[in-house]
């Protein structure tokens, strides 16, 4: 991608259209961001961009899709909208933030006759952050030169800028990925790359849940057989993952596949005993050693998952086994993913404020054998809340609902617990206080987005926590 003296429309201006207007503006194209959005909603990200970069806040002038080179889009912005439509149509290349940074990596090395920096790419419904991080960590104490970003903390585009490091010395970057990032990839090639489950989500942006899972699969669009995936053997998708693989790599052109898994022994790693058990079976460096999740700080059976993912994704891209171990004990989480908050009169307070859909929920829910009391609600992801019910019957005390989805989950789940419904998080923390007893979980898991409430999760998830803590 040669950009010097082209024009560049950026299509949405939170965090990665900042990243891309920056680096492009770096590279010399001329950039202009268009936002539907005003002036006042947008001022922190205004105040971030390169002075060179020209700004159209407000609305979306057809001229601006039509008259330029390229379209970079913000992974909030759908294909399916009208000025994306009739560029497309126009033949105007539209490609996202991260098919952005893929490619000005490539020709910046390429150009220089530079070694290659691979991207080792997590999806998933559930516990790409988690993954994410923890892979970083095992990378960069592997002796790694590494970076990370994307879905979770900076733009890659911002991470790549020359404002920050010399490509020519990473190694990885370690890239959490949405599914609205791979809608818009084009040659975004990862060395490995893993999928870590796929449940019901985002179903009010995809037409079906087909759709949300073809988005997904094009993690591997352009995988072959130098690369590797890791998959996740227990999750009922996997089946629909390989059968659409099987579409793709039709011509052979497969990447090497490796599993991980709580329930049986599989190529890769798996859980039994107490134990996970890694078994790499590689020619040149078979890998075969056992590590024990008691030791962990993460806790729960999804953190077992979590831990199994990116540590096979490591010892894959040449990490040793001392530095995953050493990593898996003292990892120590992420905030506001079943994030310890506090223990008042015996009751333990955690924050899961990313638990924003039915699936996540249903894995916290899981890691508790204690009496759990929910708070939930918020923005509905056209999520299917009577999913909770088993888990609701069996272990959760009682329900707090707030926010805009809480009559559909009363509708889905009330007649079989207790369910209380309060007009604030504050509220709802109060509640839960009150009907907690000693050895008792109050939990927030809204299984919603947060936009109804707050600005975004990290928002609710402090809200949630500084309630907590005034108690």
């Amino acid at each position: 991608m040669r950009v010097n003296g082209k024009k560049v429309t950026i299509v949405g201006l939170a965090r990665s259209g900042v990243g891309a207007a920056n680096l492009l503006s770096e590279l010399g194209a001329s950039v202009i961001v268009t936002d539907k959005k005003s002036r006042q909603e947008l001022e922190p990200f205004l105040g971030k961009l390169n002075p060179a970069v020209k700004t159209v806040i407000g609305s979306h002038p057809p001229e601006l899709f039509e008259d330029t080179d390229l379209i970079v889009i913000s992974p909030g912005v759908p294909l399916s909208s009208a000025p994306l439509r009739a560029a497309l149509e126009k033949g105007v290349k539209v490609i996202g933030e991260l098919e952005l940074a893929y490619q000005i990596v490539g020709n910046r090395q390429s150009a220089a006759g530079e070694r290659k920096t691979e991207f080792l790419a997590i999806t998933g419904t559930n516990g790409k952050s988690t993954v994410t991080a923890l892979l970083y960590e095992i990378v960069r104490n592997s002796g790694f030169n590494a970076v990370v970003g994307g879905n979770i903390g900076n733009a890659l585009t911002e991470e790549i800028s020359d404002l920050k490091f010399q490509i020519s010395n990473l190694d990885y970057i370690v890239a959490e990925v949405s599914s609205f990032q791979l809608e818009t990839i084009d040659s975004f090639r990862p060395k490995g790359a893993t999928i870590l489950n796929i449940t019901p989500d985002h179903l009010d942006r995809y037409a079906s849940m087909q759709e949300y899972i073809n988005a997904k699969c094009r993690m591997f669009l352009n995988q072959g057989t130098d690369d590797f995936l890791v998959l996740n053997a227990d999750d009922p998708m996997t089946g629909e993952i390989l059968k659409i693989g099987g579409r793709q790599w039709a011509t052979g052109n497969r990447p090497e596949i490796f599993y991980f898994s709580r329930r049986k022994e599989v190529k890769g790693a798996c859980y039994k005993d107490g134990l996970i058990h890694f078994s790499i079976a590689r020619s040149l460096s078979p890998i075969a050693f056992t590590v024990d999740p008691s030791a962990f700080k993460i806790k729960g059976v999804h953190n077992i998952e979590n831990a199994m993912a990116a540590s096979l994704i490591a010892l894959l891209s040449g990490c040793g086994a001392d530095a995953v171990a050493r990593t898996l004990k003292t990892f120590p989480g992420l905030e506001h993913r079943l994030e310890f908050v506090r223990e008042l009169n015996g009751v333990k307070f955690i924050n899961d404020s990313k638990g924003t859909n039915v699936g996540a929920v249903i894995k916290s829910i899981e890691s508790f054998d204690e009496p759990v009391i929910l708070i939930a609600g918020g923005r509905d992801k056209d999520g299917d809340f009577s999913a909770l019910r088993p888990l609701v019957k069996d272990k959760v005390k009682a329900v707090i609902l707030i926010g805009e989805a809480k009559d559909k989950i009363k509708k889905a789940i009330g007649d079989i617990t207790g369910i209380f419904v309060e007009d604030s998080l504050d509220a709802a923390v109060a509640r839960g206080k009150d009907i907690a007893s000693a050895g008792d979980v109050v939990m927030l898991s809204p299984a919603c987005a947060s936009f109804d409430m707050f600005k975004d999760f990290e928002d609710r998830g402090r809200q949630f926590k500084k309630a907590v803590m005034e108690l």
